[in-house]
This record gives C-alpha cells, sequence and structure tokens, in this order.
C-alpha cells in the first residue's frame, strides 16, 4: 500500500510513485508538512513504494547526488536516485541548490 507522506523528518527517504526518483530529507520545517511531489504525483515513503522506472529512452530531470531546495530554503532533499520527474514542492517547482565555493589555497 502506497499513500503519501504525513510528516517530513531529516533522514526520511521518499519515492516518486511516477518514476524512478528517490530522494532523502535532509531539512525540514518543524511547524508544517509540505507535500512533496514528483511529475506531479505524491511522493511516498520509499520502503512501500513499488520500484519504477521512466523507460530506458528518458533523459534525467532530478540527477543523482544533487540537492534540491524549495523557494523559502526550509526543505532541502538529497536525490539518491535519477529520473524524468521534475521535484515540487506545495506545488512550486524546485530548484537545484548550488554548490558551496570553496576558499582558496595558496
Amino acid at each position: 500500500m502506497t499513500s503519501a507522506v504525513r510528516e517530513l523528518r531529516p533522514g526520511l527517504q521518499l519515492a516518486s510513485a511516477v518514476c524512478g526518483v528517490r530522494v532523502i530529507v535532509v531539512r525540514a520545517p518543524a511547524d508544517r508538512t509540505p507535500q512533496i511531489t514528483c511529475g506531479g504525483e505524491p511522493m511516498v515513503a520509499a520502503d512501500t513504494a513499488a520500484p519504477a522506472s521512466g523507460g530506458p529512452s528518458a533523459k534525467p530531470v532530478t540527477l543523482i547526488g544533487k540537492r534540491y531546495v524549495d523557494a523559502d530554503g526550509t526543505v532541502e532533499l538529497l536525490c539518491t536516485a535519477s529520473g524524468v520527474g521534475e521535484l515540487s514542492c506545495d506545488g512550486t517547482q524546485m530548484s537545484r541548490k548550488a554548490a558551496k565555493a570553496l576558499p582558496a589555497s595558496d
């Protein structure tokens, strides 16, 4: 049985119901539970998800190893499996987090 996640907490693993995207919650707000979707469908707990794939010729949109954040920066997800679905938080597309610049060593 798959159902939408009711509570986000750091360390929770989520899976897409429409493609192969899997993520780990890095940061989540304590005062509310935003709805995380992938490809327009709510993400489910990874341990209850059935394996899904985006097809052999589909080019991934959500990339493994990248972090994705919502507009206010209160929700952060780390992608652990690539897929064709786009991540959204409360109906707004999440953006890829830019890597921090390392200090120059002299």
